[in-house]
């Protein structure tokens, strides 16, 4: 699997970006995504994810009502939308990707669980 991440950029605190992962090599309805972010010196921490069919939906406390993600299959690409963004989300996003269903108790959050992994794409917040 190929995961190819855009849209990063620089925005000031209160603006919106969106961020896309484009994904190749697999059935895209067969993968559970999400996005996750990281800073230096600090290990990546779980934003947002999605099951297969978008139905299922898993977002990290600190971006509770400002992000959403989504997934178009069809397009085999998965969406981060973010508003009202804040300094301290400043950070490499990345998307994940991994194969099967969400846990019984919602999509995976831990790193360890995806097997594929974009390259990452820069989103700076300024103050």
């Amino acid at each position: 699997v190929q995961l190819q991440a855009s849209g990063g950029g620089l925005v000031q605190a209160g603006g919106s970006l969106r961020l896309s992962c484009a994904a190749s090599g697999r059935t895209f309805s067969h993968l559970m995504m999400g996005w996750f972010r990281q800073t230096p010196g600090k290990e990546r921490e779980f934003v947002a994810a999605i099951s297969l069919n978008g139905a299922t939906t898993n977002y990290a406390d600190s971006v509770k009502g400002r992000f959403t993600i989504s997934r178009d299959n069809a397009k085999n690409t998965v969406y981060l939308q973010m508003t009202s963004l804040k300094p301290e989300d400043t950070g490499v996003y990345y998307c994940g990707a991994r194969v099967g269903y969400c846990s019984q108790y919602g999509c995976y959050a831990g790193p360890d669980n995806y097997a594929y992994w974009g390259q990452g794409t820069q989103v700076t917040v300024s103050s």
